[in-house]
């Protein structure tokens, strides 16, 4: 195991955990979609918007499951590149987002997703080969 694995999977976890409570939160009629979708929809995000919200939470709660495992099976480490590839693309997005307020909070929680995947997904512990 690295020594960076144990915080990457803290990270990973905490941030991962508090996407999907903002996601959850955005579905169920949060007023914060200046924060998220680009900014578009300042207060309440509109149905279909929510309704991406939801598919998001489902998502990143996988991710946060992939995260959270110690297992350096070659399923958990594929999901774990997944995640990573995908949260930098997010990082991108967020970077380029309209929204001041979503570049300045997303980007930099994507972006650290991205890196504490990557650690995870080249992940080598588990148990001792025999």
């Amino acid at each position: 195991m690295s020594r960076a694995e144990p915080a990457a999977r803290v990270v990973a976890v905490g941030l991962g955990a508090g996407l999907v409570t903002f996601q959850v939160a955005l579905a169920a009629g949060a007023p914060w979609g200046s924060l998220a979708w680009g900014g578009q929809h300042p207060g309440t995000l509109p149905t279909g918007f929510r309704v991406g919200s939801a598919a998001s939470a489902v998502i990143w709660a996988g991710a946060v499951a992939a995260a959270a495992t110690s297992s350096s099976s070659a399923r958990s480490r594929r999901a774990c590149a997944a995640y990573g590839i995908l949260s930098a693309v997010g990082t991108v997005m967020n970077a380029l987002s309209p929204s001041p307020p979503e570049r300045t909070l997303w980007t930099p929680v994507a972006g650290a997703l991205a890196l504490s995947f990557g650690v995870l997904a080249r992940s080598t512990a588990g148990p001792p080969a025999r």
